[in-house]
C-alpha cells in the first residue's frame, strides 16, 4: 500500500476526519492551535502504530514498553513502526550527559581502552557509570553535596533566640542544650558579639573547641559535625523533612578530586594525541569533531569513523555548540528534540514513519535550513515523514501540506486543505491568509522609565557582560542558538527579582483542569447550588456528588498483573464522573458534567457568572478559547502551559514587576502570534518590565528594545552584538533574517557593541 488510509478518526476532537498520505514523502501539518493536528498524527496516526508495533512482543516485554492509548477510529491501515520524536525534554538523571544519550560517550570510551597511554583496561574503566571507572569521592556525578555553612547561623542571635536555624537547634529544640547548656558559650549574647574562635568551636568543634576556656565534654560535636552526620552521612530512605533540610542547607560544588571529570585518578591520567578524556568531555562538539579526524591508528579506524559520523551529525543540526559532558538536565525542548533526532541519522531501517513535533522550535532563522536538510534526508532514505509545524520555512519544503481546521476546539477536526505549498498561499485557509499577513512592527519605541542592570554576567558562555535592561518596556533577546540568550536571562533572574514564565508544565496532577486552575470550580458550584437548592459540594466530583465508582475520576483502571493495565470508561457514569441525582440539575441547559466539555471560549458565552468570566476571558485572550475546562492540564504542551502561566499573570499582577519569557510564541499559529503580542503590550501597559527570549520575526519586529548576543554558538557567542531600537539592527545572523535580501555577516566575528 502506497498510503496510509485514515477513515473516521474521531479522537478528541476530530470529526470523522478521513484522508490519504502517500508514504515515502515529507508531509507537514498546519492549523490553528487546537485545530486538530496533534490528534490526528501524535493520537491517532502514532498512537496506532506503537500500539500495533507493541502487540508483536510477548506480555512480559509489552509491559515495560511506552504504552499508546489505541485511537478512536473505523480504519487506519498502510502504517509503518514508528519513530516519534518530540519537545519532551530528555531529562534523566545526574548521571546522563549529551555524551551518554547520544552513545557518542561509548565510542569514545572504546577509542581510549584501546589507544589510550598508558593502557588501563576495557571501556569500562572509562564510564563514570562503572565501579571501575568512577571517581570514588563522587560516585560519577562530578560534584559533591557540602554544607552551605553560611546559612546555619543568624548572627544577630543568640542562643537563646535561634541563633543556630537549623531543625532542632532553637530553644528548646532537641540539639540546643547540647550547646547553650555546656557553659562553653553564652546563650544570652548574639552571636555577632562572640569571638571568631568562639563561633568556629561552635560550627566546627575539634580543635576549635579544645582552645575554648571551658572545655565542652569529650563527646561535644560542632554544629557542621552534628548536621552532616544526622543528614549527610546516613544512607536510610530520607523523609520529606530531611529532603526539605538537605536542600535548604547544603550546596553542589564541583568534586576537589576530580575536579568534574567523574572519572577515578587511573583513568583521568589516560591520553590520547596528548588528551585527556575530561579535556574532550569539556571540548565543544564541533571542536572536538576535528580532534577526532587527526587520530591516525588503523587499529581504532572502525570507532573513529563511527564517532567522527555522530559528532558531524550534531554539528550539522545545530549542536555544535554543545559537549559531550553537558547534563541532559539542562537541555531545552528544542535541543532535546535535535539530540533525539541524531541518535537515528545513521540508522538503515527504511520505510520507517518519523513524527517530528514543531522541530524549529528553538531555532533561530538562520539554522532552520539545517533542520529542514535533516528532515528531508529522512525522506530520502525512503522514509515518511510527518510533521506538524508553523514555520512556513518547513512547509515549503513539504511534499504536501494537510491543514486541519478551520479553527479551534469543537470548530476544527476537519480536513480543509491538503496540497502543495504554491496552492496552500492560492487556499481560502486561515493558514494562507496567516501567510499573506504580516504583523505590523511597532509605530514608534515606547519610552523607558529607566534601567534593570545586569553586572558581570559569566553564566556558562557570556564574556563578563554589564547590560542595563530598559525599565516598562518590551526587551526581546534574539541571537542563534546557543548565542547566550538563555544564559542572561539566568543572569537577570538572579540578580533582579522576576516573575519567570517559562514552559514547564503547570500541574502533575491529573485532576487539575482549567476549572481548578482559574478557581472558577467554586463558583460553577456556587451557580448550581443556586439554581437547584441543593448543597455546593453536591456538584464537586471530588466530593459528595462523585460517582462512587470511580471516585469522580470518569474511568476505572484494571491491574492485570504481567499484560498491559487497562483503563476504561466508568460503566457507571459513563465517563461523566458525577451521580444521576447530580447530573439532573442544569443551568441554562447544561449539567455539570456538560460543563466540564464546554470550550472556554464557549463557557464564556454559556455561563451566566461574572466570577467565572473574569476568570477565564485571559486565557481566551492569550488564545487558548479551545481548551476544554475539564481537560486535565498534564495534557497541555509547553506552549499552552506558558500560556496559562500568561493568562494568570494578566489577571493578577498589580505592582510593577519585571518579567522574562522563554519563546513564548512556541506551539503559536501564525494568526495568533498578533494576540500575544497585544497581551504583552498589555502587560507593558499596566507599568511592568518584559523581557522576551524569542526566535520569532513579528515578535523581534514589535520591540522596543532589542538585545542580540552572538556571534556564534558556544564559545563563539556571549557576546552582545547589538542593543537599542529594531531600526538600528544590521550585520548580524538576526539583522540578515529581518531584512531579506541583507547578506548574512561572514566568520570574521563582528566586534561586540553596546556592552560597558
Amino acid at each position: 500500500m502506497n498510503v496510509i488510509r485514515i477513515r473516521g478518526a474521531r479522537t478528541n476532537n476530530l470529526r470523522d476526519l478521513d484522508v490519504d498520505l502517500p508514504r515515502g514523502r515529507l508531509i507537514v501539518f498546519v492549523g490553528v492551535s487546537g485545530s486538530g493536528k496533534s490528534s490526528l498524527v501524535f493520537d491517532t496516526i502514532a498512537a496506532e502504530a506503537g500500539h500495533q508495533l507493541n502487540e508483536t512482543f510477548p506480555p512480559f516485554t509489552r509491559n515495560r514498553l511506552p504504552k499508546w492509548t489505541r485511537p478512536d477510529t473505523d480504519e487506519i491501515a498502510g502504517l509503518s513502526p514508528v519513530v516519534l520524536i518530540d519537545q519532551r525534554r530528555i531529562g534523566g538523571n545526574a548521571r546522563s550527559t549529551v555524551g551518554t544519550i547520544t552513545d557518542a560517550w561509548t565510542y569514545l570510551r572504546l577509542l581510549y581502552s584501546r589507544a589510550g597511554t598508558p593502557h588501563i583496561g576495557e571501556s569500562g574503566h572509562f564510564s563514570f557509570n562503572d565501579p571501575a571507572g568512577m571517581c570514588p569521592d563522587c560516585s560519577g556525578l562530578g560534584e559533591i553535596v557540602v554544607s552551605a555553612v553560611e546559612r546555619f547561623l543568624d548572627l544577630d542571635k543568640s542562643l537563646a533566640e535561634g541563633a543556630i536555624l537549623l531543625p532542632g537547634f532553637g530553644h528548646g529544640g532537641y540539639w540546643y542544650s547540647q550547646y547553650a547548656d555546656i557553659g562553653s558559650f553564652d546563650p544570652g549574647t548574639p552571636l555577632r558579639d562572640w569571638t571568631p574562635g568562639q563561633r568556629q568551636a561552635l560550627l566546627y568543634g575539634g580543635e576549635h573547641a579544645a582552645r575554648l576556656g571551658t572545655r565542652p565534654p569529650k563527646d561535644y560535636e560542632g554544629v557542621v559535625q552534628r548536621f552532616e552526620r544526622i543528614y549527610l552521612h546516613t544512607s536510610d530512605d530520607l523523609s520529606d523533612r530531611k529532603r526539605e533540610t538537605i536542600a535548604r542547607f547544603t550546596r553542589s560544588q564541583t568534586c576537589p578530586a576530580c575536579h568534574g571529570d567523574r572519572l577515578n585518578e587511573a583513568a583521568r591520567g589516560v591520553t590520547v594525541l596528548g588528551r585527556t578524556i575530561g579535556e574532550l568531555a569539556r571540548m565543544e562538539i564541533t571542536e572536538l569533531a576535528g580532534w577526532v579526524e587527526q587520530v591516525r591508528d588503523p587499529a581504532v579506524a572502525p570507532v573513529v569513523a563511527a564517532l567522527g559520523d555522530k559528532l558531524r551529525a550534531m554539528d550539522t543540526i545545530g549542536l555544535g555548540y554543545l559537549h559531550l559532558g553537558r547534563a541532559t538536565t539542562t537541555l531545552s525542548g528544542g535541543e532535546s528534540q535535535r539530540v533525539k533526532t541524531v541518535k537515528h541519522l545513521g540508522s538503515s531501517l527504511v520505510e520507517m514513519l518519523y513524527v517530528f513535533d514543531e522541530p524549529t522550535v528553538g531555532l533561530h532563522p538562520h539554522d532552520v535550513a539545517a533542520m529542514t536538510a535533516l528532515l528531508r534526508r529522512l525522506r530520502d532514505k525512503g522514509n515518511t515523514v510527518l510533521v506538524v509545524e508553523h514555520d512556513p520555512a518547513v512547509m515549503a519544503i513539504a511534499d504536501q501540506i494537510v491543514e486541519i481546521g478551520p479553527d479551534a476546539g469543537a470548530g476544527g477536526g476537519r480536513l480543509v486543505f491538503q496540497g502543495g505549498f504554491e496552492e496552500l498561499r492560492a487556499a481560502r485557509t486561515a493558514t494562507s491568509r496567516a501567510l499573506a499577513a504580516r504583523v505590523a512592527p511597532a509605530a514608534a519605541p515606547r519610552t523607558p522609565t529607566g534601567a534593570i542592570t545586569v553586572t558581570g554576567a559569566t553564566r556558562n558562555n557570556l564574556k563578563n557582560l554589564t547590560v542595563d535592561i530598559p525599565a516598562q518596556v518590551l526587551t526581546v533577546l534574539t541571537g542563534v542558538a546557543g548565542s547566550g540568550k538563555s544564559s542572561l536571562a539566568a543572569e537577570l533572574v538572579a540578580q533582579h527579582a522576576a516573575v519567570v514564565i517559562d514552559q514547564r508544565p503547570v500541574s502533575v496532577n491529573r485532576r487539575s483542569t482549567p476549572i481548578t486552575y482559574t478557581g472558577i470550580a467554586a463558583p460553577v458550584r456556587r451557580l448550581f447550588a443556586r439554581h437547584s437548592g441543593r448543597p455546593a459540594s453536591l456538584f464537586s466530583a471530588n466530593s459528595a456528588g462523585a460517582c462512587p465508582e470511580c471516585k469522580g475520576l470518569g474511568v476505572v483502571y484494571t491491574d492485570l498483573a504481567f499484560m498491559d493495565g487497562q483503563e476504561s470508561v466508568c460503566e457507571t457514569c459513563q465517563g461523566r464522573r458525577f451521580t444521576e441525582d447530580v447530573l439532573r440539575h442544569r443551568v441554562n441547559g447544561l449539567s455539570i458534567a456538560d460543563v466540564d466539555e464546554l470550550t472556554i471560549a464557549g463557557a464564556l458565552d454559556r455561563l451566566p457568572d461574572p466570577a467565572i468570566r473574569d476568570a477565564l476571558r485571559h486565557l481566551d485572550r492569550v488564545g487558548l478559547g479551545y481548551l476544554r475546562l475539564g481537560q486535565p492540564l498534564t495534557t497541555l504542551s509547553g506552549g499552552e502551559c506558558q500560556r496559562v502561566k500568561i493568562a494568570r499573570e494578566l489577571r493578577e499582577a498589580a505592582e510593577p514587576s519585571l518579567y522574562v519569557l522563554d519563546e513564548p510564541t512556541t506551539g503559536l499559529h501564525l494568526r495568533d502570534i498578533a494576540a500575544l503580542l497585544g497581551v504583552l503590550d498589555q502587560l507593558v501597559g499596566q507599568g511592568h518590565t518584559v523581557v522576551v527570549i524569542e526566535h520569532n520575526l513579528d515578535v523581534i519586529r514589535r520591540a522596543d528594545w532589542v538585545i542580540d548576543l552572538g556571534p556564534g554558538p558556544g564559545r563563539h557567542g556571549g557576546q552582545v552584538l547589538y542593543q537599542g531600537p529594531v531600526a538600528g539592527l544590521r550585520g548580524t545572523a538576526t539583522a540578515a533574517a529581518l531584512h531579506e535580501g541583507q547578506p548574512a555577516p561572514d566568520e570574521g566575528r563582528p566586534a561586540p557593541v553596546g556592552t560597558r
